[in-house]
C-alpha cells in the first residue's frame, strides 16, 4: 500500500524536480515554463494550478539583492564603464534569476495541489425578513 506524500514531500521533492504532485512521476511542464495539460502517468488535470507571476516575483525579490550587491561592489571597487557592467552584472543577474524560476513554479503548483488552493470567491449572504433594519438600511427606532 502506497501512502500519500506529506506536504514536505509533495512540495519539496515533487516541486523541485518538476514532477506531478499526485504521483511524482509525470512531467509537470511542456516547455520551460508552460504547464502540461495533464499528467501522462496518473492523468491528473493541471487546470487547478495557477501560480501566475508568483515564482518570478519571489525570485526577483530574493535574488535581486545579491545581484544589486554585486553590481554595487563592481562599481565601487573598479568604477568601470557601463559596458563592463553589461558584461559582468547583467549575466550574473540572468544566471541567478532564470534557472530557479522553473523549480519555484513547480513548488507553487505542488503547494496548490497539496493545500487544495482555489480561486477566491465572495460569499453573499441573503438578507432575511427578520432583519432589524428598515428598507433604508438603518436600524429601526423603537420609540
Amino acid at each position: 500500500m502506497t501512502k500519500k506524500p506529506t506536504a514536505k514531500d509533495a512540495i519539496l521533492n515533487y516541486g523541485l524536480r518538476c514532477r506531478c504532485p499526485q504521483c511524482g512521476k509525470g512531467r509537470l511542464f511542456d516547455g520551460f515554463l508552460n504547464l502540461a495539460r495533464r499528467c501522462e502517468v496518473c492523468d491528473l488535470d493541471f487546470s487547478f494550478a495557477d501560480p501566475a507571476d508568483g515564482p518570478a516575483f519571489f525570485i526577483m525579490i530574493i535574488m535581486g539583492i545579491p545581484a544589486a550587491a554585486f553590481a554595487v561592489w563592481v562599481e565601487l571597487t573598479w568604477e568601470p564603464a557601463l559596458w563592463v557592467h553589461m558584461l559582468t552584472s547583467l549575466p550574473f543577474l540572468l544566471l541567478i534569476c532564470i534557472p530557479p524560476i522553473r523549480p519555484a513554479k513547480g513548488m507553487l503548483v505542488a503547494s496548490q495541489y497539496f493545500h487544495k488552493a482555489e480561486e477566491g470567491r465572495f460569499v453573499v449572504q441573503k438578507r432575511t425578513t427578520t432583519d432589524s433594519r428598515s428598507q433604508t438600511g438603518r436600524p429601526e427606532s423603537t420609540s
